[in-house]
């Protein structure tokens, strides 16, 4: 799509496929120098935890803390380690890395009903959905404050 802006000349839009092309890049750089800039570096640390037994994954967290906050991006549990607390414990362990990098609290979302439960259940409290996404589901958005 090209136009002619007002004494700017003409600006093109272009598509791409490849979010690793120079100019997906320069968004992404550009946007983090504003909110850098506006609002303190993220300081973006990755953390993952994880649960093994007989040398085989039996569950997990991945995330990242930025911002004084922890995100939780994946909690999985293999099918027979469910329900048998390993949840609980790697949300723990999720509690006490946030708490050790200064976080003040935990946030997560999910489209699985029972997933949101098991949150609120640990002390998330629901700040957010978008209904039909994925479509036939809702997303949920879930936080936890965390004391001291």
């Amino acid at each position: 799509m090209t136009e002619t802006w007002d004494g700017e000349g003409e600006l093109t839009i272009a598509v791409f496929d490849d979010p690793q092309n120079s100019a997906a890049a320069c968004v992404a750089a550009s946007l983090a120098a504003d909110i850098a800039a506006r609002f303190a570096a993220r300081n973006e640390c990755p953390v993952s935890i994880i649960a093994r037994a007989a040398g085989a994954v039996a569950g997990g967290l991945n995330g990242s803390t930025h911002w004084g906050w922890f995100y939780i991006r994946h909690l999985w549990v293999a099918e027979k380690w469910r329900r048998r607390g390993l949840g609980r414990l790697l949300l723990a362990e999720a509690e006490t890395q946030a708490k050790s990098r200064s976080c003040g609290g935990i946030y997560v979302d999910t489209f699985d009903a029972d997933a949101a439960l098991f949150y609120e259940r640990s002390g998330f409290v629901s700040c957010g959905r978008v209904e039909e996404f994925p479509p036939g589901h809702t997303r949920i958005f879930l936080h936890k404050r965390l004391a001291g």
